[in-house]
């Protein structure tokens, strides 16, 4: 029998030292990710708690981040814009920078809970962009973790690390096993859950304060799962604008979501006849 030749595709691709991917784990089975972008590099390298494997850099990128790179006593490796580009998925906009280092480490849940901070759970949301999303506006408004079934999430890397520009090394990233028994958890330490739901008869603003918060976020389009609406203790609302001839607007992104959500229970809670 006559000997299989190549596919075009094979003949066409370009053998490159730069083009298989960092390990996806590393000493004693340690996982490791790749975070790319100039705010998640730099954060990445600020943590003491991940440890470094390689940095893929740009002339100009690792001159930008020399104070970083040296504090972590890591010896860059000078490449091309391309050959970073050959060692992730098209249209990666990396800024010359591509980290390989382990998983930062993850408080428990119980942990966290045990704080009393405000908290954001996220039900089935798997868009990376939109946690990374998630990820600032619960940095920048004071939130204590991101919490997450996981088999639905997006891991903390790529995507998610970029678009939270720095801020994934700022919140604990919670991954339990079930979203459900996690809520019950919380309200075992006195929180007070709250799911966001276009029907909910509360306003967001005017969810009590008087205990710890968690807010549950349900995926675009699906919302919040049954399940998870009956096991949260109030259903809030945002105050979507009315109009005459189209009703509420209801297509808020949900990160966008998010971050109203959190102004409005980050705000002095509304006082009865609005004093």
């Amino acid at each position: 029998m006559a000997k299989r030749k190549p596919s075009n595709h094979r003949k066409a691709a370009k053998s490159t030292p730069f083009h298989s991917k960092p390990p996806a784990s590393g000493e004693n089975g340690e996982e490791m990710v790749q975070i790319y972008g100039q705010h998640a590099v730099r954060a990445a390298l600020q943590n003491r708690s991940r440890r470094l494997l390689s940095l893929y850099a740009t002339e100009n990128a690792a001159q930008g981040l020399k104070a970083e790179i040296d504090a972590a006593r890591l010896q860059p490796k000078i490449v091309k814009p391309a050959e970073i580009a050959a060692m992730l998925p098209p249209d990666i906009v990396h800024q010359g920078l591509l980290l390989s280092c382990s998983v930062a480490h993850q408080p428990s849940l119980e942990d966290v809970a045990a704080q009393g901070g405000l908290l954001v759970l996220l039900d089935q949301v798997s868009d990376p962009r939109n946690v990374g999303a998630i990820f600032r506006a619960a940095a920048f408004f004071g939130a204590a973790a991101i919490v997450t079934a996981r088999r639905h999430a997006p891991p903390p890397a790529g995507a998610l690390a970029k678009t939270a520009s720095g801020a994934l090394e700022k919140l604990p990233y919670i991954m339990i096993a079930n979203l459900a028994r996690a809520l019950e958890t919380l309200q075992e330490f006195n929180y007070l859950t709250v799911g966001l739901d276009e029907t909910g008869e509360t306003l967001i603003d005017a969810v009590p304060r008087d205990r710890p918060l968690a807010i549950v976020m349900g995926a675009e389009g699906k919302g919040l799962r049954r399940l998870t609406r009956e096991n949260c203790q109030m259903l809030a609302r945002l105050p979507a604008a009315q109009t005459q001839s189209t009703g509420a607007f209801t297509t808020l992104n949900v990160a966008t979501a998010t971050a109203v959500s959190l102004y409005a229970l980050t705000r002095p809670p509304v006082l009865p006849g609005g004093g």
